[in-house]
């Protein structure tokens, strides 16, 4: 079992960054693939990056790819997405989201999802 805490959300003026962090609890989180997804008003919710648990391998969105990091520490549980240059089209609520395995793109493929974080981008 996997609980996930989403935090560092808030409003940015478009080029400004962000830093979300999920904390997660439960001793198998090493063993998890960790995704970021987002779900802006009236859209289907969309995969923005993951990170393998092994390699630590990572996985974009192309509309984030070059923008966006995301990063993992497994020592301290928690998973970060670090946002740069922001666009307004990034405003959403933000989702952290963990499967045992492979990563997947696929928001239906992960068990744990935490409760979301909003972010907002003025232009």
């Amino acid at each position: 079992q996997v609980q996930l805490v989403e935090s560092g959300g808030g409003l940015v003026q478009a080029g400004g960054s962000l830093k979300l962090s999920c904390a997660a609890s439960g001793r198998t989180f090493s063993s998890y693939a960790m995704g970021w997804f987002r779900q802006a008003p009236g859209k289907e919710r969309e995969f923005v990056a993951a990170i393998t648990w092994g390699f630590g391998n990572t996985y974009y969105a192309n509309s984030v790819k070059g923008r966006f990091t995301i990063s993992r520490d497994n020592a301290k549980n928690t998973v970060h997405l670090q946002m740069n240059s922001l666009k307004p089209e990034d405003t959403a609520v933000y989702y952290c989201a963990g499967k045992p395995g492979s990563y997947s793109n696929y928001a239906g493929g992960y068990n744990y999802w935490g409760q979301g974080t909003q972010v907002t981008v003025s232009s």
